[in-house]
């Protein structure tokens, strides 16, 4: 059963197909020919929804010939298209590829067999079905695609293998629980990165990839969008990108500061002293700053929707609160300012003349260290408590 026959139970529908189109009028019959090939020989109740991106070359007029059903999207964009179209999909399950006749609409029961037996999300892998000659550019096979699956797969221990195929299926369930909210070509990642996230059950079958069939240049820009991606998975995953680097230039910093600080150390003929010490301070001031970025930024995504709520972050903003996080500010800044009365009053001593830089430093460079991470320490504990704060928009009065 298709959208071009008259549907009076829509809950009847098992299936819709959705493809992204904007200007696809060279292939987008082919792929809906196909779709209503595999419906009817498989004997699914289904449909066929075109997520329409603002065509000019008639792709609208073509879909509705072709019987599948046409949904405008106004905000551009590869996420914006697909995620519309999935909210709009009547079917209990919903299989997306491109309009560009690359994918095997044909061959779809694998999918559609895998999420009747309860996977929430159905990946396909083009490596393990074939990547016909002229399908896929050199640097997407060899470079992009198996660099940036191996990332997905150690950040988020995701178990697909071709972490950016087009061509996957997914319970209309499960992608209301993904509640996806990129618009451009980081929908594909944050798809099965969300999946992975919330504990859905991921399934990969092989598929094939075919060279596209349009007479103009692919929409995908192979670097750019290779570039966004990285980016969109570095910054779900703020431990690597931050916390991480950040720890362990604290622990380089501070325990390199530390053995320097009662005396210079030699190893063979090089000498550590103060000058080496400074840039200890600086590193562990830098890697502070990581930590901090990192829970900012955990925090951020989380109440942008991006991430599912973290019980360990829960956990630790109940101990460290914010009057907690000021009080160990401002202790850390009052060593900070002893430290510096010390130094000054030394230097009174000395009748404010020249100083031994070898031993003043091994206290003015501690003292002003405390000083920066007390004072951070108090800012980040203001800043990550109003990001914290769950504001509700109330409605404006209404006129008696």
């Amino acid at each position: 059963m298709l959208t071009d026959v008259a549907v009076s139970d829509t809950t009847a529908l098992e299936l819709s197909i959705i493809m992204p189109c904007l200007n696809e009028a060279d292939t987008l019959e082919r792929c809906i020919v196909k779709a209503k090939r595999f419906l009817q020989s498989s004997e699914i109740a289904g449909e066929i929804v075109i997520a329409d991106n603002g065509s000019t070359d008639g792709s609208q007029v073509i879909a509705r010939r072709c019987g599948a059903r046409v949904v405008n999207v106004k905000l551009r964009g590869y996420g914006a298209a697909l995620g519309c179209a999935s909210l709009a999909a009547q079917g209990k399950y919903i299989i997306m590829g491109d309009s560009d006749d690359s994918y095997d609409f044909v061959n779809l029961m694998p999918f559609v067999e895998q999420l009747r037996n309860g996977y929430d999300l159905v990946m396909g892998n083009r490596f393990l079905g074939g990547i016909k000659t002229g399908a896929m550019p050199w640097k997407n096979r060899y470079i992009g695609n198996p660099i940036l699956t191996t990332i997905g797969r150690i950040l988020f221990r995701c178990p697909a293998k071709d972490f950016h195929c087009g061509l996957r299926g997914f319970s209309h369930d499960a992608f209301i629980r993904m509640d996806l909210r990129t618009t451009g070509m980081e929908f594909a990642s944050e798809m099965v990165i969300k999946s992975t996230l919330l504990g859905l059950k991921i399934a990969e079958v092989p598929t094939t990839l075919s060279p596209d069939g349009r007479s103009r240049p692919p929409h995908l820009r192979p670097w750019r969008d290779g570039w966004r991606h990285l980016r969109f998975m570095l910054l779900f995953s703020p431990r690597w990108l931050f916390l991480y680097p950040g720890l362990l230039l604290m622990a380089i910093g501070l325990l390199t500061g530390l053995w320097i600080w009662p005396h210079p150390r030699q190893i063979g003929s090089v000498v550590f002293d103060v000058h080496t010490m400074l840039f200890s301070a600086a590193a562990a001031l830098i890697g502070y700053q990581a930590v901090i970025f990192a829970c900012l930024s955990k925090i951020f995504v989380i109440n942008e929707g991006l991430l599912p709520a973290d019980p360990k972050l829960n956990r630790l903003f109940s101990v460290l609160t914010l009057e907690r996080g000021v009080m160990l500010g401002m202790l850390i800044v009052l060593l900070g300012l002893f430290g510096a009365i010390w130094a000054l009053a030394n230097w009174s001593n000395r009748s404010f003349g020249t100083l031994d830089p070898q031993r003043t430093l091994r206290y003015v460079i501690p003292s002003v260290f405390a000083l920066v991470i007390g004072s951070q320490t108090i800012l980040f504990s203001l800043f990550s408590s109003v990001l914290g704060l769950h504001l509700r928009k109330s409605e404006p009065p209404k006129a008696p």
